[in-house]
């Protein structure tokens, strides 16, 4: 095609100054019309060049229809909106602090809560009548348990997993060096390491998930030679085995082969223009105290990196036999990280995305309840994920026993991400989920990088304030008591009370109350996921 349709508008102007300033010569139109259309085309040459907004980059001229709606939407809600329970919707008040946060944009909000304070399920934290000074936002955590020999000092803030392919090579460019720049991880995504995630040298955590991109062999088995090539890289801090993910746990992957391009395929170690298939299964281990062995020697091979796996909660009894399995052979991983169902940034079939899988709040308290209740708390680290995108989102889920938090979506928005929900298709208009060169290019890279920095170290800073406005130094010292939820028009009640948490060593007398314990404990053992029978 002579022009791509994007550039249509501007290619259509530009005719339109030939044409009309032809005709305005010879008398047939006013010389206004010609100075219309080259100020219009002069405002879409603006647009491909300048590097704020990628939307503009992307459709010059058309796109400031976006900012125009965006601008008049708080006058339009103030003059057609009947009544103040029209809630803004949850995902465009998260854009809305990230975008402000990204762009070091007060995030100040006048005229009180747009919340029902009344609501079920809306939720706060008790502040405290002596608060504490804020002196630092920089709150980090040891990772790395008796086994490890290199243990990594980590931000509590955190990018999820996103791999490239998934990402274009522009967003994981700028994705990484704000990583460099704030000193926080960049977890790859089961896509393995690319030369964009080597570009910057942010730390990485590097995710190996069933198909073993970066670490297999011809036939996509486990390679140990490959492995150490990349574990043993300065830049590689942490090794995470991806079991399953928010988004479609127990479900597999096929990237078709017109997608797998030479650099993808130099990033997973397959071919090129060959389907790329994730199996829904490991094949290294089948058991859960294989699992653990794998574990144990993944770290021997890294040179004593962090090691520990990734999934989103489903069969208890499948975690129970994880944990007893780390009972009877003496391994832990190093951290756990759980996924919710309510997260991922990718496409999933929509079953999937709605009806499998537990959310993260659920899957946090049970594995932090469960190894609490052997005395393995100390030994592990537990990291969250699952639409966390605020100082308070932080807050929470460290309070429910989290020790970091990581975020996917928040990022893509730093990113510019406007949720065009195209990721699947390739034309993503903001270059963050495609693999075109010519959308790509409107992400520029030094100007989101520095938005990925700001938006970390903003949302790290209102993290600081709450912290310290509960009386505290550091998110760590959150607990559930910490946290209050509506329960009903009338009640409220503090997390602690309103949720099971077992007494440490609880488990190792079978003395824990919760139900779930009482009906899945008994029904697991270490040599299988498979639930005992009868």
């Amino acid at each position: 095609m002579f022009v791509h349709l994007r550039f249509a508008t501007l290619a259509l102007l530009l005719l339109a100054v030939v044409v009309l300033g032809i005709g305005s010569l010879n008398g047939d139109w006013s010389p206004g019309w010609p100075l219309a259309a080259l100020a219009l085309s002069a405002l879409g040459i603006r647009d491909l060049r300048q590097t704020r907004h990628a939307v503009l980059r992307n459709y010059p001229v058309i796109g400031h229809l976006r900012f125009l709606f965006e601008y008049i939407r708080p006058e339009v809600r103030q003059y057609f909106v009947e009544s103040d329970t029209d809630a803004i919707p949850f995902s465009r008040q998260q854009r809305a602090i990230v975008y402000q946060r990204a762009k070091n944009e007060s995030d100040k909000q006048p005229f009180g809560t747009q919340i029902d304070v009344y609501a079920a399920g809306f939720e706060w934290i008790n502040h405290s009548m002596a608060p504490a000074p804020v002196a630092s936002h920089d709150f980090r955590l040891s990772i790395g348990g008796p086994d490890c020999l290199q243990p990594h000092d980590a931000s509590v803030f955190n990018i999820s997993a996103m791999s490239f392919g998934s990402l274009s090579a522009n967003a994981i460019r700028a994705l990484n060096k704000g990583a460099q720049l704030g000193g926080f991880m960049h977890d790859t995504g089961e896509g393995s390491i690319s030369i964009h995630h080597r570009e910057h040298g942010g730390d990485l955590v590097w995710e190996i998930g069933s198909g073993y991109f970066g670490c297999r062999d011809a036939q996509g088995r486990f390679s140990e030679d490959h492995f150490i090539a990349n574990a043993c890289d300065p830049q590689v801090r942490m090794i995470e085995i991806k079991l399953s993910q928010g988004a479609k746990p127990g479900h597999g992957g096929v990237l078709p082969g017109p997608k797998v391009t030479p650099e993808i395929a130099l990033a997973r170690g397959v071919p090129p223009w060959v389907d790329c298939v994730s199996p829904a299964s490991h094949s290294a281990f089948d058991t859960p105290i294989g699992l653990l062995a794998f574990v144990a020697r993944l770290r021997e091979l890294s040179g004593g990196k962090p090691v520990g796996f990734k999934f989103a909660m489903g069969h208890p009894w499948e975690w129970f036999a994880i944990a007893k399995a780390m009972m009877a052979t003496g391994i832990t991983p190093d951290f756990i990280v759980i996924d919710g169902k309510e997260g991922g940034t990718g496409a999933a079939p929509v079953e999937f995305i709605d009806r499998v899988g537990a959310p993260m709040k659920d899957g946090l308290l049970l594995v932090h309840n469960t190894l609490v209740g052997l005395n393995l708390r100390s030994r592990i680290r537990i990291g969250a994920a699952g639409k966390l995108v605020t100082g308070f989102d932080i807050a929470r889920t460290m309070a429910l026993g989290a020790d970091w938090c990581n975020s996917a979506r928040g990022f893509m928005f730093a990113l510019g991400c406007i949720q065009a929900q195209s990721c699947h298709t390739g034309t993503c208009p903001t270059g963050v989920t495609t693999q075109d060169p010519l959308r790509q290019r409107a992400l520029v890279v030094p100007d989101k990088a520095q938005r990925v920095f700001s938006f970390h170290q903003n949302t790290l800073h209102a993290l600081a304030e709450l912290v310290a406005a509960a009386g505290l130094r550091h998110p760590s010292e959150l607990g559930p008591h910490h946290i209050v939820r509506r329960v009903s028009h009338n009640e409220i009640r503090l997390l602690s009370s309103l949720y099971p948490f077992l007494e440490p060593g609880s488990l190792l007398d079978d003395d824990a109350a919760a139900a779930v314990y009482r009906t899945f404990w008994s029904q697991a053992r270490p040599e299988s996921f498979l639930p005992v029978q009868g």
